[in-house]
């Protein structure tokens, strides 16, 4: 029995090169002939293993998720809800505005304009978004299971927040806003969080 050609290109190296696409062009914005420039393969192979450019995004989330999921567990570490809100907050600051990447996140980005045509891209994102959400949450009723927040502490609704905030900062930061600008504004809520944790 023969054995079939081995894949001609670098799964993971091509699907970071596929996220950074995604993340600067958004979903409709990215082109396949921008796609397989970037993944160094041609149309074929992308249908190939991947199937489609949805199922491209998908796969390039799911390298995504992996690496957030190894950031988040990092974030939920954190010895204190308010220190689990400040590591999120300024770290996102950071991370979006990271010249290393494209601004902003591609969670957010890459959704952004989405058409009749993309009609799952926008809930793949949510779904992915609200993972994030989940974990804060999580975090949060554990933290006041431990006391660590007060009574009248909502963990669904910090988390929320939390998530709203830094989707806006994702906006700001693709529209220019500098590392400056998030800090201060990632500073100011985390003043609201501690409110709102009393």
């Amino acid at each position: 029995m023969g054995m079939g050609r081995p894949r001609a290109f670098d799964a993971d190296a091509a699907l970071d090169q596929a996220m950074e696409v995604f993340w600067r062009h958004g979903y409709e914005g990215a082109t396949i002939a921008q796609l397989t420039e970037a993944m160094h393969i041609n149309p074929p192979s992308l249908y190939a293993a991947f199937g489609s450019k949805e199922g491209l995004l998908k796969a390039a989330l799911d390298r995504y998720t992996e690496k957030r999921d190894a950031w988040m567990e990092k974030v939920l570490s954190a010895p204190t809800a308010r220190a689990v809100a400040e590591r999120f907050l300024m770290e996102h600051a950071d991370a979006q505005t990271d010249p290393a990447n494209p601004p902003g996140c591609l969670l957010v980005q890459g959704g952004l304009a989405c058409g009749t045509g993309s009609a799952n891209v926008p809930f793949e994102l949510a779904a992915r978004r609200n993972r994030t959400e989940d974990q804060l949450r999580e975090r949060f009723v554990q933290a006041k299971t431990e006391g660590d927040l007060g009574e009248g502490a909502d963990p669904a609704a910090l988390a929320r927040y939390l998530s709203a905030v830094t989707s806006g900062m994702c906006v700001m930061a693709s529209s220019g806003a500098d590392r400056t600008a998030l800090r201060e504004i990632a500073l100011v809520s985390l003043k609201a969080f501690e409110e709102q944790a009393k």
